[in-house]
């Protein structure tokens, strides 16, 4: 099968290699799926980077963890039923070698979840990652009807979901953004105000938004370099949900102002979280992707000979929305 792949750590121009790899083929309880698109997020890009050191010790690896498209097989245990059914996945690289850089992925039947036929692949490349960990952060601690959440970053990749999730279920959501357009597309998506969070003390703009109240959650992209601001705006007993710290990777946390907050924190990774946690983002998704609920933004498609650029967009950074290579 057609296959990119890494050896050694490094830039993704020096390290990222084209050909040809051996097509698997689904074991039991897996099912083989031909993909069309493979989502890059900044997990695959920092593992490429070498993040983890051991991560070659079993071999080449062939990166991305999202992708989508069509069951072509299956192993034991699963039924027959679910060949030709068009999937998006999840989790292809984690603890395990070959991702769905690929034309072929053999994977858990449980991490390949059905995508509506109004779907695209390009669409369905981006949801495991970025849909689910705003699913979680949102609903891991309860229902939210009628609660304020902050959610930082809301025009980025995460955050984006996050404010569909929290609105459509009720909540006043006050989502942050640096400029104009993001704060325009905030809006659009649901949130029922919007703060900069370039400007000093925006954690006070935070309050005022919420009518003089602070707010019960936080959905947070940079936990150390706006824990300040939130504890300016966040209520006791509140719950801060993150799922990234990269501008502070190791925060210097207030223990005692914290503490006598009785603040919740609450790290996100698709990765870890519970199977009860992921069958509800996966069930939610569906529902809403068939009614056609739940908007997206694919900001590059590049076709698989550029992969080593997919990478570089990430690390670049400088927009807004998914990156996806397409698998002809």
């Amino acid at each position: 099968m057609k296959a990119g792949w890494f050896n050694a750590f490094g830039a993704a121009k020096d390290v990222i290699e084209l050909g040809v790899q051996p097509k698997p083929v689904a074991g039991s309880g897996e099912v083989l799926v031909r993909l069309y698109a493979s989502g890059v997020n900044p997990s695959d890009v920092k593992k490429r980077a070498g993040a983890f050191p051991n991560l070659l010790d079993g071999g080449l690896v062939i990166p991305h963890s999202d992708g989508a498209g069509i069951i072509e097989a299956v192993g034991e245990g699963v039924s027959v039923d679910r060949i030709g059914e068009r999937v998006w996945v999840y989790q292809a690289q984690y603890v395990r070698r070959l991702g769905t850089a690929a034309e072929y992925v053999a994977l858990d039947a449980s991490r390949a979840a059905k995508l509506p036929d109004n779907t695209s692949f390009e669409i369905g490349a981006c949801l495991g990652i970025p849909a689910m960990t705003a699913h979680r952060c949102v609903f891991a601690d309860g229902e939210v009807s009628g609660q304020k959440i902050l959610i930082t970053g809301g025009a980025g990749r995460v955050g984006y979901y996050a404010i569909q999730w929290a609105a459509s279920a009720g909540a006043f959501v006050i989502a942050s953004a640096s400029n104009d357009s993001d704060r325009l597309l905030c809006l659009e998506l649901g949130a029922h105000a919007v703060v900069n969070h370039r400007e000093a003390n925006w954690g006070e703009q935070v309050v005022t938004a919420a009518g003089g109240e602070k707010v019960d959650r936080v959905v947070d992209v940079e936990f150390g370099s706006n824990l300040p601001q939130v504890l300016n705006c966040i209520r006791t007993g509140g719950t801060i949900a993150t799922y990234s710290s990269a501008s502070v990777p190791q925060p210097v946390l207030p223990f005692k102002e914290m503490m006598f907050m009785d603040l919740t924190i609450r790290m996100v990774i698709v990765y870890a979280m519970p199977e009860k946690a992921k069958e509800a983002a996966i069930s939610d998704i569906y529902a809403r992707l068939e009614s056609d609920q739940l908007k997206h933004r694919v900001a590059h498609v590049l076709p698989f000979d550029h992969l080593a650029r997919s990478h570089k967009l990430i690390e670049d950074g400088g927009f807004g929305g998914c990156v996806v290579v397409s698998i002809d």
